[in-house]
């Protein structure tokens, strides 16, 4: 057989511009100091959107952070100021600034503006700390448009500042001083972050409480100052400011309780099976494990791992030895007690975890985390330490609290039960699914298209509302599945009781992916699910139920940006032969005007808007320009016909609109408006969910009252 060798290539030509692709030691290009991270942000910060901007401020706190968990420090001061401005400060022993042996400059120049560099990386200056590459501040420094760097020690004063991650001059002496620690002040450069830069002072309370919980002692104060007429103090003029901004908005934490206060205040609105909170914290194979636990009366869990107090979302080593042990020794206390019987079978870890809302937290000297955003723990060491020290730990613990222990077993086995259950309910309706030969329902009307990232799944109230977007859509890609009344409240629904529901199985066969431990987020039929509910107080019930059950069973899609809710038009006006649909009552009054002359069609009387405020100001349908959220325009040539008198229609619901206005306002990808559901925070949007959609009434009751002044109601 002759040999295939490969064919010599000269002059490689580009089949685009048929021009010769020269590739030699020229075409390499090497950035310098930071210009990587300002080229590639994403590849160091995860995006260049608001992740990505509390991600910075996430960046300098864990350096003050350390120094805490170091013992170092113990208070620090995050303040928003204006202009953009971010200035964290901290009583640590401030960076040192004496020139470093390899680099010639300063040490503060060398961490501020070189990748990999820090005291992390060997020697005792941190035992533990979250950082592992090196690379948080400067790439900070190297995505702000400015920043300055105070330090205090030593009995003096230093300062030095940078543009773009690049030094405007030495370090500087100014000055004698008694205090010790260090004060990084930054702009984030717009032209990296697009988006804006706009700061969430409640994301930033939340997470920075978070890490006050998990760092015993240390005092994390929050300030808004961004309202305030205070000027940035000159260099060394002081440490803290926060005395000077007393009428700002400022949070204040300090925690001795460590993770046991912060289980409890998971579960502030729970109703816990058992009255005592698991605790443990104990060093095994140079891992110090800290953990905490209890069971609540609910079918979710919650389990919260961190890493050198870096909140790992994608889990890791250290989860999976807390599951394994978890299941493990859960069984083998409820066979020696009796409570699981020789005939039932063994526990899972599926079962194991049903209402459980635990913390568990690691802190090891080398780290290895995946990735520079640090969401998944790797050191292998940490999975060994987490079983070893929980097992022996919990296995006591229920020995010493039988009730607790009884109620914890009975949670689980009703959690078996119920498992079995619901799979013999799964099975059953795809099994009868297949039989009949009709895996999609009746009440579905499928688009053309079988490539699912154009197509369209429009999910309407009502039959009416269902025949009028059957008849107006673009049937290649656009689905129809109209819903009949308000679906089963989810939130504390078993599976098993959940497909007894026709309307949940409905929409659980149409998307594909099926549910529970068989979802397949990759199955999904349609790229764009969208919520189409009336403007009134009923389709916004309808809208909050299918987000309930989309966030509670179908998570993956919401964090995959599949869903969105439609924003059909509040009103119709015409004047002469020309026609506006507004969807905001400011959209309505900028046409009307003052001294409009308006007649109302129909008897219902003008009503004022929910929640739609779309970032446009005037959109309209068979006449003039429309701008859709999703970024889409189109012209159409509108009349010039004049009248003196406008009519006016209020929509209350997708019914009234024919099929053509109904494809011209809402379904028309040229001229609709989207809004993307997104999850800004999954801790707090599950206390929400608890909350608004949970069995605790006065809870809600609660809860609404406080929230009220944030309401637009539309009555």
């Amino acid at each position: 057989m002759a040999e295939n060798k490969p064919k010599k290539l000269k002059n490689v030509k580009n089949p685009v511009h048929n021009k010769v692709a020269v590739y030699d030691a020229a075409s390499i290009t090497v950035l310098e100091g930071l210009e990587a991270v300002r080229r590639r942000p994403g590849m160091y910060i995860g995006t260049t959107g608001p992740d990505g901007l509390h991600h910075l401020v996430w960046e300098v706190f864990d350096n003050s952070r350390d120094e805490a968990m170091g013992d170092f420090a113990d208070d620090i001061e995050v303040v928003l100021l204006p202009g953009g401005i971010v200035r964290v400060a901290d009583n640590g022993r401030g960076i040192p600034v004496d020139v470093h042996k390899q680099t010639k400059v300063s040490a503060l120049e060398t961490v501020m503006t070189t990748l990999h560099a820090g005291a992390k990386f060997g020697g005792e200056g941190y035992k533990v700390s979250g950082g592992l590459h090196g690379v948080g501040v400067s790439v900070v420094n190297a995505l702000s448009s400015w920043l300055r760097a105070e330090v205090h020690r030593d009995g003096s004063a230093y300062v030095q500042e940078y543009a773009q991650g690049k030094r405007k001059a030495t370090v500087k002496k100014i000055g004698s001083s008694k205090l010790h620690g260090t004060v990084i002040s930054y702009a984030a450069d717009a032209g990296i972050f697009t988006g804006g830069i706009e700061y969430d002072f409640q994301k930033i309370v939340s997470h920075l409480r978070e890490q006050a919980y998990l760092v015993k002692g240390l005092r994390i104060t929050i300030v808004d100052a961004r309202q305030n007429e205070a000027k940035m103090p000159r260099p060394g003029e002081a440490l803290y400011i926060r005395e000077s901004l007393t009428s700002s908005p400022s949070q204040s934490f300090y925690f001795e309780g460590g993770l046991r206060s912060l289980v409890s205040f998971y579960n502030r609105y729970q109703k816990p099976i058992h009255k005592n909170i698991f605790y443990i914290e104990r060093e095994q194979d140079g891992v110090t494990v800290e953990l905490a636990l209890q069971y609540i009366d609910d079918i979710a869990s919650r389990v919260f791992p961190f890493a050198n107090n870096i909140y790992t979302q994608e889990g890791g080593t250290h989860i999976t030895g807390f599951r394994t042990a978890l299941t493990r020794t859960l069984n083998a206390y409820g066979r020696k007690s009796g409570i699981l019987r020789e005939a039932q079978e063994n526990l899972t870890g599926e079962d194991v975890l049903e209402g459980l809302t635990a913390v568990v937290s690691v802190k090891l000297r080398e780290i290895q985390f995946e990735g520079q955003t640090k969401g998944k723990l790797g050191s292998v060491e940490a999975q060994g330490a987490v079983a070893g020290v929980f097992a022996e730990a919990f296995s006591e613990f229920l020995e010493e609290n039988p009730d607790d222990a009884r109620a914890i077993i009975n949670k689980s086995v009703l959690a078996l039960k119920a498992r079995k259950a619901a799979k013999a309910a799964k099975d059953s309706v795809l099994r009868k699914g297949a039989l009949e030969g009709m895996t999609l329902p009746g009440k579905l009307a499928d688009c053309q298209s079988k490539d699912a990232s154009e197509s369209e799944l429009f999910v309407v109230e009502g039959d009416s509302a269902g025949g009028s977007a059957k008849t107006g859509r673009d049937r290649r890609i656009q689905a129809i599945l109209p819903l009949r009344g308000k679906i089963l409240n989810v939130e504390r629904a078993r599976l098993d009781k959940m497909l007894a529901s026709e309307q949940i199985k409905n929409l659980v066969v149409a998307l594909g992916t099926a549910i529970g431990d068989v979802f397949d987020v990759s199955k999904l039929r349609y790229h764009k699910v969208i919520i189409a509910t009336d403007a009134d107080v009923d389709g916004a019930h309808i809208r909050t139920l299918l987000l309930t059950l989309l966030f509670r069973h179908f998570k993956p899609l919401i964090e995959g940006g599949f869903i969105y809710i439609a924003q059909p038009p509040l009103y119709k006006i015409q004047k002469g032969k020309e026609v506006f649909y507004v969807y905001s009552d400011e959209e309505k009054e900028k046409i009307l005007g003052k001294d409009a002359e308006v007649e109302q069609e129909g008897a219902d009387e003008e009503l004022s808007t929910d929640e739609r405020n779309p970032s446009t100001s005037l959109r309209t349908g068979a006449s003039g320009t429309t701008v859709s959220e999703e970024g889409e325009s189109s012209s159409v040539a509108s009349s010039t016909k004049k009248s003196s008198k406008f009519r006016l229609q209020r929509y209350k619901g997708l019914g009234e609109m024919n099929p053509e206005e109904l494809w011209e306002t809402t379904m028309d990808p040229a001229r609709r408006v989207l809004k993307q559901v997104s999850i800004g925070d999954a801790a707090d949007a599950d206390r929400v969910f608890d909350i608004l959609m949970g069995e605790d009434v006065s809870m809600r009751k609660s809860f609404i009252q406080s929230n009220a002044k944030h309401a637009t109601l539309d009555i």
